[in-house]
């Protein structure tokens, strides 16, 4: 059986892997860093420019002081510049890229634009999905690290990527008659046309329905739980819910800011409008046999995602990390 390769842009195939099988940073991967079209020379690049360009490609970890950024003439590319190397230098500080990125989780403050913490954790889910990848959870993951528009009908809750419904938007709004009734198309991934997700999985340019019942919402529930296995090393079981009817409710954890919120409210009786309600898309009750603290051993953990009022999804990951209740939250 041939494996499907995907993300072929997200630099996981540039790291190496450590005895537990975590990503271990190479002079590769920083490399591709240097690569970018933000701090590649041009033309019109001076001189010094040019030979700290060549002096990282050459040596990627090579140390670099002030004195030398600011011989640059273009200011811009020294902010960049001084963007990778903080991220760079934040890696360093770690035996693993996941290591530094549960850190961040765990409230480590960074220095460099959330956009690279995003692209530590595309990584870490491709090494996580590596071994079994179903195109329904590679796909359900995208949620993990790029926001998602909402569109809400019948049975469906369909969810695509914002940066692609904008993308689209953009092209088609050019030839509109009338801007007001423009409609994007994208195409709605299902378990009858998964398969048509690897060739183009680098465009995050699918749809995925979330309803309760429908195959996406239970790839989205298996993610999460080889997502909290692999960073905390507990078997966790997740399932699909439709509302939370338990009398003895003793903890709970939103994906996101609004969820959170929602589920706050309603754990401490307090008066929830239907409109935030149904800002609720999914919830989720997560089980563990063990690694909890003695009083939530045999209680659920209930789990809610929802939408913000502008219809889309900002999945925190780190949530699921640090607010579980664990024996051991070291």
């Amino acid at each position: 059986m041939v494996q499907n390769d995907f993300w072929l842009t997200s630099g996981w195939h540039l790291l190496d892997h450590n005895n537990d099988g975590h990503l271990v940073p190479t002079e590769d991967f920083m490399r591709a860093y240097f690569y970018r079209p933000e701090v590649a020379p041009i033309e019109e690049s001076c001189e010094a420019e040019i030979e700290l360009h060549k002096r990282l490609v050459d040596k990627p970890f090579d140390s670099v002081d002030k004195k030398e950024l600011n011989l640059i003439r273009d200011k811009d590319v020294i902010f960049n510049y001084e963007v990778i190397l903080k991220f760079r230098d934040f890696l360093s500080k770690y035996p693993t890229l996941d290591s530094a990125y549960l850190a961040i989780a765990r409230g480590q403050a960074v220095d460099f634009p959330p956009l690279f913490v995003d692209q530590m954790v595309q990584i870490i889910l491709r090494n996580i999905l590596n071994q079994s990848p179903y195109a329904l959870q590679v796909r359900a993951s995208e949620i993990f690290f790029r926001t998602q528009v909402v569109t809400i009908a019948e049975d469906e809750i369909m969810v695509a990527d914002e940066a692609t419904v904008e993308l689209q938007a953009e092209k088609k709004s050019t030839k509109a008659n009338d801007p007001k009734k423009l409609e994007v198309d994208i195409d709605i991934l299902r378990e009858s046309s998964a398969d048509n997700y690897w060739g183009r999985s680098d465009k995050f340019d699918t749809s995925i329905d979330l309803a309760y019942t429908k195959p996406g919402l239970d790839a989205l529930a298996r993610v999460i739980e080889k997502w909290v296995h692999h960073f905390l090393s507990i078997e966790v079981s997740i399932k699909p819910m439709q509302k939370i009817e338990d009398e003895k409710w003793s903890w709970h954890l939103g994906l996101d800011s609004d969820s959170n919120n929602i589920l706050n409210d309603l754990y401490n009786g307090l008066d929830v409008t239907d409109e935030r309600l149904k800002q609720i898309l999914c919830l989720f009750q997560l089980d563990a046999e063990d690694g909890f603290v003695q009083e939530m051993y045999g209680k659920p953990v209930y789990v809610g995602l929802a939408m913000n009022d502008s219809s889309k999804i900002k999945f925190k990951p780190q949530n699921i990390l640090t607010n579980l209740p664990l024996l051991d939250n070291s």
